[in-house]
C-alpha cells in the first residue's frame, strides 16, 4: 500500500534532521567514553607535558580518561595523519605544534592539509625560543655575537633540533638579518643539541626555553636572547631578538586540535573547559616552572593564528631555500 503524500514527505524531513539531531545529542553526553589526544613526539618532552597536563585536567572535569598516545615521527606529521583521519566526534584530539606550520612548505607528500582538515580548539602553552651560546665563546650579547661571527666568517656553528624546525627557521632568519655566516648543524631533537652545545661540538643554537633552562641556570650555557617581542617573565633580565632586529619573533606552542567536521558542540565545549584549565593558578605556576605562558585562544583566533604561521612560515622557508635531505 503507498503512504500518503503527506506521510512521505514527514518522514523524508524527519530523516534528514536526524544526522543533525544526532550531533547535538553526542555533544550534549560528550565525553561518554575515554578521549585520546595524540602526540607527535615521545614521553617526557615539552610536547607531551603540555599535552598531559590539560589531558588531566579534562579528565577530572569531564568524568572520562583523556588518554596521551604519543605516535612520534616525521615532525609530527605521522600523529596529525592519525587524527585527520579519524572519526570527527571529538574521540581523538591532536596535540598541534608549530611543526604543523611549517611543514606544509617542507613536505609534498602528506595525506592531509592541516589548514583545511582541522579546527582549532584552543591553545595550551606558548614559550619563545633562546639564543644560547656554549659558555666558552667569548661573547655576552647579540651584538657581541654578530660582530664575533663577522669577524670569523663560517667558523661559528649553529645548532638546531633538525631540519626545518623552528630551531632552524630561527636561525636562518637570525643569520640573514644579521648578515652573517655560521654552519648549521641539525640533530634529531633538541637533548643531543643541548649536549654538544655544552660539550662545544656546537657555540650557538637556539632552543626550547624549557630544554634549556636547566643549563643556563647552572652556567653550562650563556642565554644571549629571547625570541619573544617583549621580555620573558622567566629570562626577566634577558634582552628580546626583537630589541636588535625588529619584529623577530619565533615561538614554540601547544595547542589541541580536532577534525574539521567535529560537531561545533563538541569543539566549545573543549574549548572552553581548555581556557579554564590555563586560567587556573596551579596551572600556570606549573607552566612558570618550564618558562612557559598560558597560551588562551578562541577556536576561530587559533585557526587565524594557524594561517598566518603557515604563511610566515612559507615565506622563511622559500627564501632560505630550505629543503629536507
Amino acid at each position: 500500500m503507498n503512504l500518503p503524500r503527506r506521510n512521505f514527505l514527514q518522514g523524508v524531513a524527519g530523516a534528514a534532521v536526524l544526522p543533525a539531531l544526532s550531533c547535538v545529542v553526542r555533544a550534549d553526553t560528550y565525553p561518554s567514553r575515554p578521549v585520546h589526544i595524540v602526540v607527535g613526539f615521545p614521553p617526557g618532552g615539552p610536547t607531551d607535558i603540555g599535552a598531559r597536563l590539560i589531558g588531566q585536567w579534562l579528565s577530572d572535569r569531564l568524568g572520562q580518561p583523556f588518554v596521551i598516545d604519543n605516535r612520534p615521527g616525521a615532525a609530527n606529521n605521522i600523529a596529525t595523519e592519525v587524527v585527520a583521519h579519524s572519526p570527527p566526534d571529538g574521540y581523538t584530539l591532536l596535540a598541534a605544534v608549530g611543526s604543523n606550520t611549517i611543514n606544509p612548505a617542507l613536505y609534498n607528500n602528506i595525506s592531509f592539509d592541516f589548514i583545511r582538515d582541522f579546527a582549532m580548539v584552543g591553545g595550551v602553552y606558548r614559550s619563545p625560543l633562546v639564543l644560547e651560546v656554549v659558555a666558552s665563546l667569548p661573547v655576552d650579547s647579540v651584538p657581541e655575537l654578530i660582530a664575533y661571527a663577522k669577524a670569523n666568517p663560517g667558523k661559528l656553528t649553529i645548532g638546531s633540533f633538525g631540519i626545518g624546525t623552528v630551531s632552524h627557521l630561527a636561525g636562518e632568519v637570525f643569520k640573514m638579518n644579521a648578515g652573517i655566516d655560521m654552519v648549521h648543524v641539525p640533530y634529531r631533537g633538541s637533548a643531543p643539541m643541548v649536549v654538544d652545545l655544552i660539550a662545544g661540538r656546537v657555540q650557538v643554537a637556539f632552543d626550547n626555553m624549557p630544554a634549556s633552562m636547566p643549563y643556563i641556570k647552572d652556567g653550562k650555557l650563556r642565554v644571549l636572547g629571547v625570541t619573544s617581542t617583549v621580555r620573558w617573565p622567566a629570562l626577566a633580565d634577558t634582552s628580546a631578538l626583537s630589541d636588535y632586529m625588529p619584529g623577530f619573533e619565533a615561538s614554540t606552542w601547544i595547542g589541541i586540535a580536532t577534525p574539521k567536521q567535529t560537531p561545533p558542540e563538541v569543539i566549545d565545549r573543549l574549548s572552553k573547559e581548555i581556557s579554564a584549565a590555563i586560567a587556573d593558578p596551579t596551572t600556570i605556576a606549573r607552566l612558570a616552572d618550564l618558562g612557559c605562558l598560558p597560551f588562551p585562544m578562541s577556536a576561530s583566533d587559533f585557526d587565524k593564528f594557524i594561517v598566518e604561521q603557515t604563511e610566515k612560515w612559507g615565506r622563511v622557508i622559500r627564501a632560505a631555500n630550505i629543503k629536507l635531505e
